[in-house]
């Protein structure tokens, strides 16, 4: 038996303002943009490079999913990405007005840093030891 990960669902507000955050500040690919609905689309996105899980970014339909926008996990880092060249990214990432929540510290597991994302999502940026 053989499975993976393909995607994790984002709960956004607006699918091009998310598709600009990700693509433009974190230089994600947009793997895919295809109307399904007038209110629908199918939107992907991956990191450069990532030949795996993608982002699949589903725009919030009811009050209920949209009081999940930016607190899917309830405050707790919610994703998690590495990079090879770990100040190569920060720099770029603090350049592009991206808001750091915790500094930079080695761990015994490599450097990380806590940064959110447009709606407040905390993610780990990880160059792993």
């Amino acid at each position: 038996m053989k499975q993976q990960l393909a995607h994790i669902a984002l709960v956004v507000e607006d699918y091009d303002k998310a598709i600009s955050f990700y693509t433009e500040k974190l230089h994600f690919t947009l793997v895919e943009d295809t109307v399904l609905s007038d209110t629908k689309r199918w939107v992907v996105v991956a990191p450069p490079g990532s030949p795996g899980c993608s982002l699949l970014l589903a725009k919030a339909a009811s009050d209920e999913q949209r009081s999940r926008v930016g607190n899917q996990t309830g405050g707790r880092v919610f994703l998690f990405l590495h990079t090879d060249d770990f100040k190569r990214d920060y720099a770029d990432m603090r350049s592009k007005g991206i808001e750091f929540v915790r500094e930079p510290v080695k761990e015994v597991y490599g450097t990380v840093a806590v940064f959110s994302d447009l709606y407040g999502n905390l993610w780990d940026l990880i160059e792993p030891a």
